[in-house]
């Protein structure tokens, strides 16, 4: 498995767009960053932080997440996901993501990855890898 130390860190930027929001998510009705959106640009910095830690064939797939969502964020609003690799422990991952807007938090994420043969992974879950 990688070596993955902990301190990586990688930040991934946003720019709130109408497929982002709550609304186009399903996950409320207001026109504001949707807590999916939010995730998935969390979990995108997590990934791109150990990427090249990462040996040929292995990856990494996400399975927890706490989040503390603590500002509406508008289209057109540009947020950023700072993640950081906080644990290493076997082969699960521990991160802390802070994501601001202009230096304002708008959440807070605990989330965690599991590293994985790809091609193992994909043949059990009857995916193409």
């Amino acid at each position: 498995m990688g070596k993955c130390d902990p301190g990586l860190k990688l930040s991934r930027t946003l720019e709130v767009g109408e497929e982002h929001t709550a609304l186009a998510l399903g996950s409320g009705d207001v026109a504001v960053l949707g807590t999916p959106a939010l995730l998935a640009l969390a979990e995108g910095a997590c990934v791109d932080a150990i990427a090249d830690d990462l040996p040929e064939g292995e990856t990494s797939v996400g399975t927890f997440a706490e989040i503390e969502h603590l500002k509406a964020s508008p289209v057109g609003s540009c947020v950023r996901a700072q993640a950081t690799l906080i644990g290493h422990h076997g082969r699960r991952l521990e991160f802390s993501v802070l994501v601001d807007e202009g230096g304002e938090a708008v959440a807070r994420i605990r989330h965690r990855r599991v590293l994985v043969d790809r091609a193992r992974f994909t043949q059990k879950a009857g995916t193409a890898g």
